[in-house]
């Protein structure tokens, strides 16, 4: 028997995020929720801007930092968009 996340049922989103690049002047990033319980919401949104601080989108270490976040969303069933402010494409983040 193997314990894996593919052996559990899906489970219903515990909240949402939207993560709003503000521009080049720190702070840099916003991030926004419509539904979720106050402190999970509030603990991520700790988590977000300790990654995002002082990153800029065209920054190295933004599109790893972006991918950590996107995970940890998973992990905690938290619905996520990005708003970077312009269309994304590959070469974007290259």
């Amino acid at each position: 028997m193997t314990d894996t996340t593919e052996d559990l049922e899906p489970q219903p989103p515990q909240g949402d995020v939207k993560v709003i690049y503000l521009g080049p002047i720190a702070p840099h990033w916003e991030v926004q929720s419509t539904f979720g319980d106050r402190d999970l919401i509030d603990s991520f949104r700790d988590r977000i801007s300790a990654r995002l601080l002082l990153l800029p989108p065209h920054d190295p270490q933004f599109r790893r930092n972006r991918e950590r976040i996107n995970r940890d969303a998973e992990r905690e069933h938290v619905l996520i968009s990005w708003d970077l402010g312009f269309e994304e494409t590959d070469e974007d983040f290259e």
